[in-house]
């Protein structure tokens, strides 16, 4: 936890998209090499990533880089359509630790599914943190749950954040109740709302980034965010997406750990 949690907060840049199987995921993950060379040289506290990418950040000689927060898990609700069977799958079901110990992953990442009409999809991520759990527990890695509740797959092109506040904290306090030791939580549609969502986890907050949005928006909403409890961000498309990757995380270092506000964050984004 000390090695995610630099000052007592972090900025984790989630670049583990390849296993959502959605094309318009990877733009801007075209370069993995380049991607992860430029994101050390940024100095985010953590990189999330696959087993099958996370070599290129260990391989980085020296400590002072990025913690490797590893997902353990793949499934399919991240397509803009509704699957006759919608899943949620361990990408190594007989050890789903081995490969986040031997990249020495300072943290493993799972799925909480609440999608509507999906209640098998919801069973096996039940089932997947419970496995999961267990391994944690046995070998002292962190476990970060990802609760995530969805808008119908015909709302907004595809299963989109429900920025429901009561369907947040119940699902957060779900993940709590199944042994997170970090949270990994939606947005709330009114930020002030959030504090809520802090409370029911009883642990550090990291707040899901979601779909790239517009930039001075997000530093904005960050900044709203972190004042209401959340211990920092776990963003993905919101950082790699933008045309300075770099210049992006130089804003929400400074809103993580100098308390900086929107405007700041934007005019360190634009000086950079």
């Amino acid at each position: 936890m000390n090695r995610l949690f630099g000052g007592g907060r972090c900025l984790d840049v989630a670049i583990d998209h390849g296993v959502c199987n959605e094309p318009s995921f990877l733009s801007g993950l075209e370069d993995m090499e380049s991607v992860v060379s430029q994101l050390v040289a940024a100095g985010p506290d953590a990189i999330q990533m696959n087993y099958g990418q996370a070599d290129l950040l260990q391989a980085v000689p020296g400590k002072d880089k990025p913690a490797l927060v590893m997902r353990i898990d793949m499934g399919n609700p991240y397509n803009r359509i509704r699957h006759r069977a919608m899943w949620a799958v361990l990408q190594n079901e007989a050890e789903p630790l081995i490969g986040a110990i031997e990249m020495d992953a300072a943290c493993a990442v799972v799925n909480l599914f609440m999608l509507p009409d999906e209640p098998d999809l919801f069973r096996q991520c039940v089932q997947n943190i419970a496995r999961v759990r267990a391994d944690c527990d046995k070998y002292g890695m962190p476990l970060m749950i990802e609760p995530l509740a969805m808008l119908p797959v015909d709302q907004n092109g595809g299963y989109m954040v429900d920025g429901d506040a009561e369907k947040i904290v119940t699902l957060t306090r779900l993940a709590r109740e199944m042994g997170a030791d970090i949270v990994k939580a939606d947005p709330t549609t009114n930020p002030e709302d959030f504090h809520r969502v802090v409370e029911a986890a009883r642990c550090p907050v990291l707040v899901r980034g979601g779909g790239k949005e517009d930039l001075r928006a997000v530093f904005d909403k960050s900044a709203a965010l972190m004042a209401q409890g959340a211990l920092g961000m776990v963003y993905g498309r919101n950082i790699y997406q933008h045309a300075n990757p770099s210049a992006v995380v130089r804003g929400l270092m400074a809103i993580i750990h100098d308390d900086a506000d929107g405007a700041a964050a934007w005019e360190l984004y634009q000086t950079a």
